[in-house]
């Protein structure tokens, strides 16, 4: 196939490097970068029953759950009552991120400028807006709270990272289905090289409310499988569909030079980004949707096929879909290197949480890259696709360069290069 051209990148300084500093996780198999990081090497299926109030009548059964999150001893009290959940996990994952990127309010104060905000989501506040609608209904217009208007929007998240910690350079969101979470490294890249010093960005989403849940039902992608070992298999001839979950990942994005003279850790690097879009539940064209984001990606990263050591998969648990995944991927990297290179899907362990996910699955390329091995696909056996796929336990193969992938239910289709950064010169 002909890749398309990737537009050129405009009003950029030379030499600007995007880097990962500082990782914020809030995932329904840990809270904190430490204990996701200890479950994903472990390949922990923390996949079980819906526990949320009022969801106990749904078809829907399984899910990942973030059940070891106190709001309360991680956020104010004040922003606590003006958000969702959705954006309490971000905020919590957001000063975990700073405080590993040590990047404290001396480094930026005289610049506040200088530090953006970039957030994605599919979803928005379901659960507050669920819960005001019900006091609308039930007794009356006085009893619906003041932030009802601003508590379910999509943008919520990214304004009150950045009202909280006083960050006044770009602040945006991507309005999306699942890719949207990888797009969002791609936008703070593109605005790191054009000056920003840092960026805070990433996603998690809160979809486990009655009301959210009963949207979903509308997704025929949806697993309603009963059996938390079972509800979410993909590129097996066992897959059902996938398994929904919560939570999600903010990530300090910014300039290698600025982040190497404060002493930050330099995580990654984020080195190419393309994206594609080739419609709704039509799985069988994301071949080539997802290879041209692949081929993009690599172009934009300066990468060749053969030197991509990991692809962390989309993994969708449609047979249409997975089989079109794998093809895409022998597609952009070649038949025999596609066939040969790890790929690894550790969603299977917490679920799909969206733009979420695509937050977590940066995160965890990032520690891959770091710890130097590849994360396994839990609860997954008998792979059915021509695909060299990680399972059972981690292997340790020494990564430099990893491919993150992501489809939309509404058809879009993304790819991330994230490789081993090179020290600045001096």
């Amino acid at each position: 196939m002909s890749p398309e051209t990737a537009p050129p990148v405009t009003g950029t300084t030379p030499g600007r490097t995007a880097v990962i500093t500082g990782i914020g996780v809030v995932a329904p198999n840990g809270v904190g970068e430490s204990a996701f990081w200890k479950a994903t090497q472990a390949g922990t299926c923390v996949l079980d029953r819906i526990t949320r109030k009022g969801c106990e009548h749904l078809p829907l059964r399984v899910a990942g759950e973030v059940r070891d999150f106190d709001p309360h001893g991680l956020v104010e009290e004040r922003y606590l009552v003006q958000t969702d959940r959705f954006t309490h996990f971000s905020l919590a994952a957001a000063d975990m991120a700073l405080e590993q990127a040590l990047l404290g309010r001396a480094d930026y104060e005289d610049d506040s400028f200088s530090i953006g905000v970039i957030t994605a989501a599919g979803s928005g506040g379901g659960e507050f807006g669920q819960r005001e609608l019900q006091q609308l209904w039930g007794q009356g217009p006085k009893y619906v709270g003041p932030y009802q208007s601003i508590a379910w929007f999509y943008a919520a998240t990214s304004g009150q990272i950045s009202i909280r910690g006083g960050f006044r350079g770009p602040c945006q969101v991507v309005a999306s289905d699942e890719p949207g979470g990888l797009d969002a490294f791609s936008q703070a890249a593109r605005i790191i090289r054009r000056g920003t010093s840092a960026v805070l960005v990433g996603s998690a989403e809160a979809p486990l409310a009655p009301y959210s849940m009963v949207c979903q039902l509308g997704y025929p992608e949806l697993s309603t499988h009963p059996d938390p070992e079972r509800a979410y298999r993909p590129f097996t001839e066992a897959a059902c569909g996938f398994a929904p979950a919560e939570g999600g990942a903010v990530i300090i994005v910014e300039d290698l030079e600025r982040a190497a003279a404060r002493g930050a850790p330099v995580r990654a690097e984020v080195a190419g980004h393309a994206a594609t879009f080739t419609g709704a539940g039509q799985w069988e064209r994301s071949r080539e949707g997802l290879a041209r984001a692949i081929t993009g990606a690599l172009r934009q990263a300066g990468c060749a096929p053969e030197e991509i050591d990991v692809v962390f998969a989309d993994a969708l648990g449609v047979p249409e879909a997975d089989r079109a995944e794998a093809l895409a991927i022998a597609d952009a990297l070649g038949t025999a290197h596609g066939r040969t290179v790890p790929v690894t899907a550790p969603k299977t362990g917490t679920g799909r949480a969206y733009c979420g996910s695509a937050a977590l699955d940066v995160a965890a390329a990032a520690l891959a890259l770091e710890h130097g091995l590849v994360p396994p696909t839990p609860n997954v056996f008998d792979v059915c696709h021509d695909l060299n796929l990680v399972t059972g336990a981690a292997l340790a193969s020494r990564p430099r360069t990893a491919l993150v992938l992501s489809r939309g239910l509404m058809g879009s289709n993304s790819a991330l290069v994230l490789r081993t950064p090179v020290s600045p010169s001096r």
